[in-house]
């Protein structure tokens, strides 16, 4: 065969063409080494070759159509480069190379297209067939080899215009690309894309390689690929492609954007060295553990700051999952990120709302739970901190404790600081004046500013410098700045109109200072609390006064009462209760008699005590008038009717030491207790009567004797009476602590307001002991 002399027609019968004959094909060639040869010693090369003499075709082997045409013995051979060749896995390694050429791993895209190679013969018959020819074309090997290509794979209808091309290709050199389709073995047609392009070997001979691939299988990578590009060049998503060391290879101009910086300024660096945030780090920690595992991570929630806009804090939903090639190498790992920056902020905004609410909430529950001062203040400051602020104070004006009144008088305003707050252990505490102490704040701070103008005054930024600004003195400035206070504001208590006091509020370790939305939540938190406060101010003078018109109108137990010790004591009611219209009297009687009297009148407050007190001068004059106990209570229950709509009750006794005997009635009251000298207590079997007040109803009275240590015990039921037990277990607990011995009456009576009466009492306490002594003792 003459290389790139002739252009047999592949549709020629054999013996028409000039092709060599089995005879020659059994013709050894010598090698240029002077021994026969089996094997070429060189493969077809697409590099053109200098011009050489032309071949005797009886020099030409054909043993083995596998191979190309050896040289000849005579013929010089040009070198090879080593760089340009692939070694031959069927051949031994060469023994003059010195190392072997290094491979680098299959991208696995020849293995997707199924890139099949056919490498013909100047005469178009078939001298190479590969493994993927025989998948693309259904023939295999044998079946193909020395076949001419054209008869084997083209329908006659498309022969002539192959056979053109292939000559044209021969002839010129120049390669050509098309799509042709082809006959498979099975009788079905593929339409196939071919590369075709002519070799040259160190013979000069010319063969014909041709690659291909189904056209359909190219057309759809080349779409897949196409809009892979798009994708990433266009896609309003950031992508990224990270190496195995998670450096950057490639980054789409989405992402770009979202980071600041161009594409060229992320390839080869990682993500934790261009932005150092505690974030990015975390999630390079998670590109480490999807490429160590495989396992994908999707739509993680990263905030943080960028180059793109470092003041403020941006959202970017972000999945990350491992990059493969079709034969399971890992290749690194690829990166999706979608801004969310709108949807995060409107989140938090959503959350700031809620905590709102839910402050506000939570102040309306947790703020005026009683009508004490200072424990309604502890309660705003608790509620507070550590939610709005780390630490708080508040502080009401001194005049409104003490007068009721808002007006400070002349100078700056004096305050008694009712509680403070704080969200942990810090140096600041000691900068807060403490519960209880008053103060006078420079004219400057805060909270004289906010008392003075009605207003609330924030301070979103402190320097250390400035904090003297806050404090009440400059020991309080050294505190607050060495604990890092950088936000302070102060809010007016603001009720019925007048400002009581101010409250204030600072944050050390929460970075964020206070905005807008915090000083509207502090104004409506203080608004609420202001109210409570204040009431509880007028509930604690209204209780003062009602304490002391009480007091006053109790009697002033005498030393001596003839056969009687007399012990006595009133205790007004606690926590969120007023002060009632309980009363004992002690009335001394003509013949050495004396008349013990102990009632209560429904109700509380100054009305109750008034009410109480004008019941107990009409027992007093009653008393005077030596009537017996069932007409006292008679005509008590007719003033009563006239104090409507007051009802008391009341039990009224008169004891006789000449006689040795007590006459007692009871309107409705708590059965007395007798304590006799030589037996145990027991509550006295009394016609109960009906409270005073209501009318028509009788009373009787009950004649008792007593004895020398005989006592009666007279008592109200705020002594006995509780939200939680029953009343006949409470009397049951009065009589076992009345069973043990007791030194004196006065002993006796501290024990029973200890061990019965809460400290928190609801209800006040009127307590009677009267010891029998005998006569002229």
């Amino acid at each position: 065969m003459s290389g790139g002399t002739r252009h047999p027609d592949p549709d020629q019968p054999e013996t028409a063409r000039a092709e060599p004959g089995p005879d020659r094909a059994a013709e050894p060639r010598p090698d240029p080494a002077g021994e026969p040869r089996a094997d070429r010693s060189a493969r077809p090369q697409t590099d053109p070759v200098d011009p050489v003499d032309p071949v005797d075709p009886a020099t030409v082997s054909r043993a083995d159509h596998t191979t190309a045409p050896e040289v000849d013995q005579d013929r010089p051979v040009r070198p090879r480069p080593e760089h340009t060749e692939a070694p031959d896995q069927a051949a031994p390694p060469r023994a003059d190379r010195a190392t072997e050429p290094e491979t680098e791993q299959p991208t696995g895209l020849f293995d997707l297209l199924g890139v099949a190679a056919v490498l013909l013969e100047a005469d178009g018959r078939i001298d190479m067939w590969s493994p993927q020819a025989e998948e693309l074309f259904g023939y295999d090997r044998a079946e193909a080899v020395g076949q001419y290509a054209a008869l084997l794979l083209l329908s006659p209808e498309n022969r002539d215009a192959a056979i053109e091309l292939f000559a044209e290709v021969m002839e010129t050199g120049r390669g050509w690309a098309g799509a042709f389709p082809v006959r498979r073995k099975d009788g079905g047609t593929r339409t196939v894309e071919f590369r075709n392009m002519r070799l040259t070997d160190h013979l000069g001979d010319h063969y014909a390689l041709g690659l291909a691939t189904d056209r359909s299988t190219l057309r759809r990578v080349e779409r897949d690929a196409a809009l892979s590009a798009r994708l990433v060049t266009q896609a309003p998503i950031g992508l990224a492609v990270l190496d195995t060391e998670l450096r950057y290879v490639a980054v789409n101009p989405a992402l770009a954007a979202m980071h600041g910086l161009s594409e060229a300024d992320h390839v080869g660096r990682r993500l934790g060295e261009l932005f150092p945030d505690t974030a990015f780090q975390a999630l390079e920690g998670s590109m480490r553990r999807v490429l160590d595992t495989g396992v994908p991570l999707v739509n993680q929630e990263v905030v943080g700051r960028t180059a793109a806009d470092p003041g403020s804090d941006h959202a970017w939903m972000t999945s990350l999952y491992r990059l493969e090639d079709h034969q399971g190498h890992t290749l690194g790992v690829a990166k999706v990120a979608v801004e969310v920056t709108d949807r995060y902020r409107a989140a938090q905004e959503a959350e700031r709302a809620q905590r709102r609410v839910r402050l506000i909430a939570r102040g309306s529950a947790r703020i005026g739970t009683t009508l004490e001062v200072e424990r309604t203040a502890q309660e705003l400051a608790d509620v507070l901190v550590p939610d709005l602020a780390d630490m708080a104070a508040v502080d009401l004006l001194d005049s409104m404790l003490r007068t009721g009144r808002t007006d400070p008088g002349e100078g700056p305003p004096l305050f008694r600081a009712l509680a403070v707050k704080t969200a942990y252990p810090t140096d600041a505490a000691g900068a807060l004046v403490p519960p209880g102490r008053l103060t006078v704040y420079h004219a400057g701070h805060p909270a004289a500013q906010s008392v003075r103008t009605g207003r609330p005054v924030l301070i979103t930024h402190l320097d250390s410098g400035e904090v003297g600004r806050v404090a009440a003195d400059a020991e309080a400035a050294r505190l607050l700045a060495r604990a890092g206070v950088h936000t302070d504001m102060a809010v007016p208590l603001i009720a019925r109109g007048q400002c009581i006091g101010v409250m204030g509020l600072a944050r050390a370790r929460n970075p964020a200072p206070f905005d807008a939305d915090d000083l509207e939540l502090a104004c409506e938190l203080a608004s609420r609390a202001a109210l409570s406060i204040d009431n509880a101010v007028l509930h604690q003078h209204t209780r003062s006064t009602a304490e002391a018109l009480q007091r006053s109108l109790l009697p002033r137990l005498s030393p001596h009462h003839p056969g009687l010790e007399i012990a006595a004591r009133y205790r007004p009611a606690q926590a969120i209760g007023e002060v009632g219209g309980d009363w004992y009297d002690v009335i001394p009687l003509d013949g050495d008699r004396t008349a013990l009297a102990v009632g209560d009148v429904m109700g509380s407050g100054i009305a109750a005590a008034a009410t109480m007190g004008r019941l107990r001068t009409a027992t007093s004059t009653l008393a005077d008038l030596d009537l017996g106990p069932a007409r006292v209570l008679t005509h008590l229950d007719r003033i009563t009717l006239g104090l409507d709509p007051y009802i008391a009750t009341c039990v009224y006794a008169v004891h006789d030491p000449r006689l040795a005997r007590l006459e007692v009635a009871s309107a409705g009251h708590l059965p007395p207790v007798l304590i006799p000298s030589d037996g145990p207590p027991r509550l006295l079997d009394l016609p109960t009567g009906t409270p005073l007040g209501v009318g028509g109803v009788s009373f009787e009275s009950t004649t008792l004797a007593l004895r020398p240590g005989d006592q009666l015990v007279l008592y109200t039921d705020g002594l006995v009476e509780t939200r939680d037990d029953p009343i006949d277990a409470r009397l049951d607990e009065l009589l076992r602590l009345l069973s043990a011995p007791s030194p004196s009456p006065e002993d006796t009576c501290d024990r029973l307001l200890r061990e019965l009466r809460h400290p928190a009492g609801h209800d006040d306490v009127a307590l009677l002991i009267a010891r029998v002594l005998p006569l002229g003792s």
